[in-house]
């Protein structure tokens, strides 16, 4: 029989708080976290708003030795993982090493450490860079050290499809289930967040200028002007059903089916996506998973804020679920877009609905573009058959979807 692969702990380090319950009850209560750019002084650049974690302390969840090794892409890194683990009712370090792995998404790797040592080379009299320069910016770096520091020694990997790889990872993860391992650590989390990373993010014209956080970044919206860069994302604990159910660990829901397909054409100025290959990868997802379209409850879309974007994405779905489409439902707005961290939070927030047993409201649009006509979720509902498709596109032709199944929620999950 094929192995069935189910999340057991989620760590959340986002704009939207730290830890499960933060997150959630921003999201329910539609409070917007983005903000000025504190991470560095962004008066130069048109884009001075994004997300950042509220108050996050690297010197907590992590050493003092592998702080001066790493970037703080990889400390929230650190921090998630602790908080899945700890979630899952699962120890520090792995008691079975290769019972163990690591499969997390990356894409721009450390880009704070990077900006510090690159600015130490040309703008000091020393012209040299530190020791671990060849390292914390890896977009590797995260996967390894907690290899190391978790004594996850089974197989590890990295997922690489900008903000489709969170998306990817957890896919991964099933994957690796199925072949023998029977835990995995798997999501992303990102830092997009410094004048260099920013400048990269700006060249793609996809960002967003607007001065007024209530209405910088409103994807599906008639004055969608782009999105807001974050960092942070979401860790889970992805374990074989049996394992779980044998050390009687609490079950958020079962990933049942995934997809990923990709353009085929590169990305230019007035690139939109193709709607064609992003609806296949949503079909090849809900047919693997062995659900109709008409049984999802909910759809978390990748919602980028780009009007050209935003009309693609409804186009695919429309392609998929035709003229009823299920609920949708977008948190992004309120949080900004940590790419495959992103991706990664959706999934938390389509897990924690299940387990509270309330599909959230959208935080947004206000007013719908033409193009975007969706059934935007507008008040809280209970869930009808539990099954929610994430959404999500990376730059240069990337599209993801996965299918997971909620579990019913538990009368101590009522008491929560």
């Amino acid at each position: 029989m094929t192995a069935r692969a189910v999340v057991t702990g989620i760590g959340v380090v986002a704009p939207s708080g730290v830890g499960a319950d933060a997150h959630w009850r921003t999201v329910l209560t539609g409070t917007r976290r983005t903000g000025p750019i504190t991470l560095f002084d962004p008066a130069g650049y048109p884009t001075r708003l994004a997300g950042e974690v509220p108050g996050f302390d690297s010197g907590g969840w992590a050493e003092s030795r592998q702080l001066v090794q790493t970037d703080r892409w990889t400390h929230l890194g650190f921090a998630a993982t602790r908080l899945a683990l700890a979630d899952a009712g699962l120890p520090e370090k792995a008691t079975d090493p290769y019972g163990y792995a690591v499969t997390l998404a990356s894409s721009s790797g450390g880009n704070l450490f990077g900006q510090r040592e690159l600015q130490r080379l040309w703008g000091g009299p020393s012209r040299t860079v530190g020791a671990y320069q060849s390292i914390a910016w890896f977009y590797a770096a995260s996967v390894g050290q907690l290899s190391i520091h978790h004594q996850l020694k089974g197989p590890c990997g990295v997922l690489v499809s900008e903000a489709a790889g969170g998306l990817d990872s957890l896919a991964h993860a099933v994957r690796s289930v199925r072949r023998g391992t029977p835990v995995v650590i798997a999501g992303g989390t990102e830092c997009p967040l410094s004048p260099y990373a920013l400048a990269c993010q700006l060249r793609s014209g996809l960002l967003s200028d607007v001065a007024d956080p209530e209405r910088a970044y409103r994807p599906f919206d008639a004055g969608a002007s782009g999105y807001l860069p974050a960092e942070g994302g979401a860790v889970f604990v992805v374990e074989e059903l049996g394992h779980a159910l044998a050390r009687g660990a609490r079950v958020y829901g079962e990933l049942t089916g995934w997809a990923a397909t990709h353009d085929a054409a590169h990305t230019g100025p007035d690139s939109a996506g193709d709607p064609t290959q992003y609806a296949r990868a949503m079909r090849l997802a809900l047919e693997r998973a062995g659900v109709g379209p008409e049984a999802v409850d909910l759809v978390l879309p990748d919602a980028l804020g780009v009007a050209r974007y935003d009309r693609s994405e409804a186009t695919a779905l429309r392609t998929v679920f035709g003229d009823r489409p299920p609920p949708v439902s977008t948190a992004k707005p309120l949080t900004g877009r940590a790419h495959q961290g992103g991706s990664a939070l959706d999934v938390a927030t389509a897990l924690l609905a299940f387990r509270h047993d309330t599909l959230p409201a959208s935080a947004g649009p206000d007013e719908v573009a033409d193009g975007c006509e969706l059934d935007f979720l507008r008040e809280h509902r209970r869930p009808r058959s539990r099954v929610a498709l994430v959404c999500a596109r990376g730059f240069d032709g990337f599209n993801s979807a996965l299918v997971l199944r909620g579990a019913a929620p538990s009368r101590e999950d009522d008491d929560d």
